[in-house]
């Protein structure tokens, strides 16, 4: 039996030096913090020689400072996006950008000719991916940084110990280790979702969305300071732990089929039936659950608006953005990977085209209700899984031209895209909560009366999150939902379709898919409606304080940065840099 050392090569260890960061980040949290004037005593009768071993005991004042922690998590994920970003830079397509790593721990340039299974495929598709997921996370633990209060417990007291030196000592220190626990976590998610992503064996890819699913149940309920956090972090631990356990099941179901859960395997196998066997079809339909879990997909999105609104604003803008890439990675493995024909419509079309359009509507109908800002980015989240969905529907007409994967590819190079500028307008806008809520707001929609009196710039940029969060041209949200369309189009319209018969004949002649981009359309002109109504409170209502907003520099600094780039990556250079990254990601995707 082989066993996976994945450090026994060194071109291993270079391949997955991203990740093997993030490692060493986890370690230096968990060392870091914990260094202080600890010493032991020499185990010599009648003396009492002590020697420091510097762990434990009273700590540093350095160490225990409360940014500390953060700064660790910032800068291991700072360096792994560089890392990851440096490894595709130089010939993207080529061979020696492609890496698969065996359950022996050795590591190829290509996966053709290996004769070990592969656990881990490393390519640009994979490096794209993992890109989003740390900076949607460097984001979110900038937001946190000094944010975060000590315990609960002490700050009942905090008003009676403020003034005394040893208090504001014990202070400093439980924030510390609150900051401690928080950027591990995070860590740990960004380890899970590299995993997920470079995963080419089911199980392997099952161990990650796992450890970054348990991670984030955590992070919902961390901050005990909302009464909403626990119950939050409750009701998406229960529903997420029955939708893993689903899909543990579907996954033992193709093991049981196919003795073998390699992709490749799992494809090739599939592609072998005649017709498609039940247990396959069943572990199939349990795998998809689990993933409709995932990306807030309707009628599994119940638990989402709830965990939304009980995390810290900073933490729903993961949810939001990474978790859901992460979802999607896994849905394109399983239906595209695996159960795509090599000629003719995939049997799942029908299926993921009805939950797009059910999930789009649904989505933006329970925003046009919400009053708690959190709760409609929640159902806006909804809504935009349907427009990914409707793209997937679209990639399953396996529409190929002269017998190339060009269509296939402009679909997921559109769905990269739109992950990826999803980043910067859907966690941008939560960052702006976040600063309300540091002042114990924005949990209402009263809460954004008059922000752009108090705070002008900021305002102008919640405005901007939301006017790309409906496709407003020439923002970046206006180009991906754009290219989301267009390859639904191009999918569904054929070379041979001409006028010649009458316009009736045309239409007709169109596959129902292409209905999916009028939904599309559809719904982005109804999110309008309540992404306006935030611009009109802003704008035109009265505040409710004169106020400024919390200081927090980084924040600050950060939000300008998300609002540039979604301004930059809608028109201009950077959107063809961007349009140049997502294309040969897609290309590797099918590569």
């Amino acid at each position: 039996m082989s066993t996976l050392t994945l450090i026994s090569d060194p071109q291993t260890a270079t391949a997955l030096l991203p990740e093997f960061t993030l490692i060493v980040g986890i370690a230096l949290l968990i060392l870091i913090p914990n260094l202080g004037k600890g010493t032991f005593r020499l185990p010599i009768p009648n003396t009492n020689i002590r020697i420091p071993y510097l762990f434990g005991g009273e700590r540093f004042a350095f160490t225990s400072s409360p940014r500390i922690p953060g700064v660790i998590s910032v800068f291991t994920l700072l360096f792994s996006t560089a890392l990851a970003l440096w490894s595709q830079m130089e010939e993207p397509l080529s061979d020696s950008n492609v890496w698969c790593i065996a359950t022996t721990g050795e590591a190829f340039n290509s996966c053709a000719g290996m004769i070990e299974p592969s656990l881990l495929k490393i390519d640009g598709f994979s490096r794209l991916l993992e890109i989003v997921f740390y900076g949607a996370l460097m984001l979110c633990g900038v937001a946190m940084w000094s944010r975060m209060p000590a315990t609960p417990r002490f700050m009942i007291h905090a008003q009676v110990l403020a003034g005394r030196r040893e208090d504001e000592r014990i202070a400093k220190l439980l924030d510390n280790r609150r900051q401690v626990d928080f950027h591990i976590l995070l860590l740990m998610v960004a380890l899970g979702m590299s995993v997920v992503v470079l995963a080419n064996d089911l199980f392997v890819l099952f161990i990650g969305l796992e450890l970054a699913s348990l991670s984030s149940y955590v992070l919902v309920a961390f901050m005990k300071e909302n009464d909403e956090a626990p119950e939050a972090g409750m009701k998406y631990f229960i529903v997420g732990s029955v939708a893993s356990a689903v899909g543990l099941y579907g996954i033992s179901l193709l093991y049981l089929w196919n003795g073998n859960l390699q992709i490749s395997e799992l494809a090739s196998s599939w592609q072998a039936m005649d017709s498609i066997d039940p247990l396959a079809l069943a572990g199939l339909a349990f795998i998809v659950v689990t993933i409709g879990f995932k990306v807030s997909a309707a009628p599994f999105h119940l638990a989402a608006p709830d965990a939304y609104s009980g995390a810290s604003s900073p933490v729903a803008g993961v949810l939001a953005t990474a978790s859901k890439a992460m979802g999607f990675v896994v849905l394109l493995r399983v239906l595209v990977s695996i159960t795509m024909p090599e000629s003719g419509e995939a049997f799942w079309v029908p299926v993921v085209g009805l939950l797009a359009a059910v999930t789009m509507t649904w989505g933006n109908f329970g925003a046009l209700s919400s009053e708690s800002p959190k709760r409609m980015l929640a159902y806006s989240s909804v809504a935009h899984a349907g427009y990914l969905l409707a793209a997937v529907a679209a990639l399953g007409l396996n529409t190929s031209r002269e017998g190339d994967h060009v269509v296939a590819e402009l679909i997921v190079a559109a769905m990269l895209f739109h992950l990826t500028v999803l980043v910067l307008f859907k966690l941008g806008s939560f960052l702006v909560l976040s600063m309300l809520e540091s002042e114990g707001r924005g949990s209402k929609l009263e809460d954004l009366y008059g922000l752009a009196k108090r705070e002008p710039l900021i305002a102008t940029a919640l405005f901007i999150f939301m006017l790309s969060l409906a496709g407003v041209p020439p923002l970046s949200g206006f180009l991906s939902k754009l290219l989301l369309v267009s390859g639904i189009v191009d999918a569904t319209v054929h070379n041979s379709m001409t006028f010649d018969d009458g316009v009736i004949a045309a239409i007709r002649s169109l596959h129902w898919v292409f209905l999916l981009a009028l939904f599309v359309f559809l719904n982005s002109a109804l999110s309008l409606f309540y992404y306006l109504r935030v611009g009109w409170v802003m704008f035109f209502e009265d505040p409710p304080t004169r106020k400024r907003l919390v200081y927090a520099p980084f924040l600050r600094i950060t939000l300008m940065l998300c609002m540039v780039g979604t301004l930059a990556f809608g028109i201009g250079p950077l959107a063809d840099h961007l349009l140049t990254l997502v294309s040969n990601a897609a290309e590797t995707f099918f590569g």
